[in-house]
């Protein structure tokens, strides 16, 4: 299993910007766009993930909206797979499977194409990584989870850039999590 080096891990987390009070008082926001604009620190965490992922023989990556999209698809590219993108509903345009989950006022959805992975019999066997950048609460990650074993592939792992480990949101993850960042 591949594992960051001390210096690999302050380069990545040195280009993530906080940005305090964002979108409320209260809350410090990681802003990964300084983490994306930096090739070094972009390269790092690529490298990692490419070397970490290679032997998984996964079949496709899929990211979450809108985050997940960027690094799923660099790592798809670098690992030879396919992309599948989880969105927020009202977005693709063919027929979907949804699945919802609970915000702090009120519930959300995400959805997946019905063939994303593949023909039925396709499907059954595809091995998927779920990417994303961010996980805190985890709702958005346990219904993306839970869509990829609903359409009838496998959520292999959930993988994301940085846990707000306080938070606690991988419990509810039916996958095995791993954190690149992990902040408390």
């Amino acid at each position: 299993m591949n594992i960051l080096t001390t210096e690999e891990k302050n380069i990545i987390l040195g280009s993530i910007r906080d940005i305090p009070d964002f979108p409320k008082p209260g809350i410090i926001f990681k802003d990964i766009t300084t983490l994306l604009s930096n090739s070094e620190a972009l390269n790092t965490l690529m490298s990692h993930l490419e070397k970490r992922y290679k032997s998984y023989d996964l079949d496709y990556i899929a990211g979450i909206d809108a985050r997940g999209f960027i690094f799923g698809s660099i790592l798809a590219d670098r690992l030879g797979l396919g992309f599948v993108t989880i969105r927020k509903k009202g977005k693709l345009p063919y027929t979907t499977v949804a699945e919802k989950y609970s915000l702090e006022y009120g519930f959300d959805e995400v959805e997946v194409h019905i063939d994303a992975f593949g023909d039925t019999e396709a499907t059954q066997d595809a091995k998927v990584l779920l990417i994303d950048d961010l996980i805190a609460t985890g709702g958005t990650a346990v219904a993306a989870a839970s869509l990829i074993n609903k359409v009838g592939a496998t959520c292999v792992e959930a993988c994301f850039i940085m846990e707000l480990g306080f938070l606690n949101g991988r419990e509810g993850i039916d996958a095995p999590v791993y954190s690149v960042l992990e902040i408390d």
